[in-house]
């Protein structure tokens, strides 16, 4: 190779990294009900806050909503590849896992569930936040302690960025009822701002920082009743 040829691959390739690193992020959200507005105007969930909140931050990073309401994490596990394959995302952020507890399906499950998705995304090369739950009192001390600690347990080990409870500031505040549509499971259009002021200081770290949240890919892609 010439050393005019040799600068102008060289000049070539440079120009194709930094395209590569200009390039907008594509934040994957899959969810349930909690994520799907479910009982809300269209436009006025947390999910849409957060594609506004991009924008005012001139955070360049599209928004892809995959939440369904009703859906567990086995619907979720069953979804991911595809959506992994179709949008090629550069994030991804779990929020499910609340209808596992309502349907009283085993936490053994619904955490190996949790980690498999997890473990899906940061092959597919997408760095993973999982939104924690918490389940009120009535369902005993122990569970309730189990069900928590199972986001903390999937996050630490598999060293995905977290949000212990998704819900916080809302579900846990006095007259908490007054945040919750009448079936007091899915929070108001008025609690979602809280929702998203949740999510976004863990979201945006991963946005921000180039490793946070992701394990080395070990293959990169080519080419709404109950929470």
């Amino acid at each position: 190779m010439q050393r005019r040829d040799f600068i102008a691959a060289a000049a070539a390739l440079g120009f194709a990294g930094h395209a590569l690193a200009a390039a907008p992020a594509t934040i994957l959200v899959v969810g349930d009900s909690l994520s799907a507005e479910y009982g809300l105007r269209r436009g006025t969930g947390w999910v849409p806050l957060l594609e506004r909140k991009l924008h005012d931050e001139k955070i360049d990073a599209r928004v892809v909503n995959a939440s369904i309401s009703g859906d567990t994490t086995s619907g979720g596990r069953s979804r991911l590849p595809a959506l992994l394959k179709q949008h090629q995302p550069t994030h991804v952020v779990l929020e499910l896992g609340g209808n596992d507890a309502l349907r009283g399906l085993p936490l053994a499950m619904t955490q190996d569930n949790l980690a498999q998705m997890t473990q899906a995304a940061q092959q597919a090369g997408a760095r993973v936040l999982l939104l924690g739950m918490q389940m009120p009192p009535n369902y005993g001390v122990d569970y309730s302690a189990k069900f928590s600690a199972m986001y903390e347990d999937v996050a630490r080990r598999d060293k995905a960025a977290l949000v212990p409870f998704f819900l916080r500031g809302v579900a846990d505040v006095p007259d908490a009822e007054k945040l919750f549509q009448r079936d007091r499971i899915h929070p108001t259009e008025q609690a979602q701002p809280q929702l998203l002021a949740n999510v976004w200081p863990e979201l945006r770290r991963l946005l921000v920082d180039p490793v946070a949240g992701a394990k080395p890919a070990k293959v990169r892609a080519t080419g709404s009743a109950k929470p």
